[in-house]
């Protein structure tokens, strides 16, 4: 099994540690603002000054509506442009102060058509769920972006067609492992609430401590005096988390981003005995790797560990084990497994190296004893596609 690893935070997201962090907005809020604006612009002929757009929320809602400064705005018979500019609130984000532009023109067709201009990368590699060929712009600000240009024009009776562009994105994506990962010529429109929270941070870490400690001090009020902690990396992966684990008071489940040592550590020292970690194929690989500490800055997907549990788990298929090896993504190793029908097989072995991975860092690095429970979940956080060999000894468990 491979060493344990916690790499240390970037010195300058430690500087910020005990001071209240601000939030931000991604490069998908801004790019749907930018792109009201200038849809707004060449309905009315009037340059827009501030516009609000709509954000996604919980199981399809769209409740929350923020506003938003527009920079520039320009308008013609034919076409309207408008500018955004990102603020990312604390988190250390190389797109904050990025002009995130749009460019409205009329169509012939009803409906809208999206598409990316300079600054934004393409995807040249699978793996992304995103088309080869297109603009690196994610679902969620497609739909964000779609749902804001409706607000300005009758898509259902006009077209338009919305180019997102960010000038200096190409040298902004040199800083990111866009080209790694075959995204060229770019930043990533990326976002899955329109909100940057700066998870990545040492006060997130901090935040993570103090609720393992606060779910320590309510079990310690009960009669049995056990608590079981369940570790998640973001919102979708808590409510899939929840839906497994049904049986669990709330005070259980943890977002803990990138920071599984840290709270194992406050596990080790308050005497939680039991850690369940839900996650995507993404995090659970570095963890398998024996990375405690999954910041992207920090630490990268190494396709060689599936690669090698791809063999464990089919010695027969060495083709298969190849090709993953060789995969772009963690995701795209999901695709890979799935089209060869070994998914469920293959994401078991994974959670089972994970789940020893975690038991060891307990054992060796913090001085105590602790049981994990892993459990691997699709790109929706809500489908577990596989589990430790140990998972339905916890109490009740439903799949998706």
């Amino acid at each position: 099994m491979n060493d344990l690893r916690e790499p240390d935070l970037p010195r300058t997201m430690k500087q910020r540690a005990g001071k209240a962090l601000r939030s931000g907005w991604t490069t998908g809020s801004c790019a749907s603002a930018a792109a009201k604006a200038a849809a707004l612009a060449l309905s009315t002929g009037d340059p827009q000054q501030e516009v609000e757009i709509a954000l996604p929320g919980k199981e399809g809602s769209w409740t929350q509506r923020v506003r938003f400064a527009v920079d520039r705005c320009e308008v013609s018979p034919a076409r309207a442009e408008a500018v955004v500019v990102k603020d990312a609130g604390d988190d250390p984000d190389v797109t904050h102060g990025a002009q995130l532009t749009a460019t409205v023109s009329w169509r012939a067709e009803p409906g809208i058509e999206l598409d990316g201009g300079v600054g934004v990368g393409v995807v040249t590699k699978p793996g992304l769920g995103l088309e080869v060929g297109g603009p690196a712009i994610n679902a969620v600000p497609r739909a964000m972006i779609a749902r804001a240009v409706g607000e300005a024009v009758d898509l259902a009776s006009r077209g338009v067609r919305v180019v997102i562009s960010v000038p200096e994105g190409e040298v902004m994506a040199r800083k990111t492992t866009n080209r790694r990962l075959g995204i060229i010529g770019g930043i990533s429109i990326l976002g899955t609430t329109g909100i940057v929270r700066p998870f990545s941070t040492a006060a997130w870490r901090a935040s993570v401590e103090q609720a393992v400690s606060v779910l320590a001090a309510q079990a310690a009020g009960t009669a049995g005096g056990d608590a079981t902690l369940v570790l998640c990396t973001g919102g979708r992966t808590e409510k899939g988390a929840m839906a497994l684990l049904p049986h669990l008071p709330e005070v259980s489940f943890v977002e803990v981003g990138d920071f599984t040592g840290a709270a194992l550590r406050r596990c080790v020292e308050h005497g939680v005995r039991e850690v369940v970690f839900v996650g995507m194929i993404g995090k659970l690989t570095k963890l398998a790797a024996g990375i405690l500490m999954t910041h992207y800055t920090r630490s990268a997907v190494d396709t060689d560990v599936l690669a090698d549990l791809t063999t464990r788990a089919f010695p027969e298929k060495p083709a298969l084990a190849a090709a993953v090896r060789e995969a772009n993504t963690a995701r795209h190793v999901y695709e890979l497994w799935d089209a060869s029908h070994v998914l469920g097989a293959c994401a078991d072995v994974l959670c089972e190296q994970v789940a020893k991975v975690l038991e060891r860092f307990a054992r060796v690095e913090c001085g105590g004893c602790l049981r994990a429970r892993v459990a691997l979940v699709d790109f929706t956080g809500t489908v577990m596609v596989g589990s430790s060999a140990d998972w339905a000894e916890g109490g009740d468990v439903r799949h998706g």
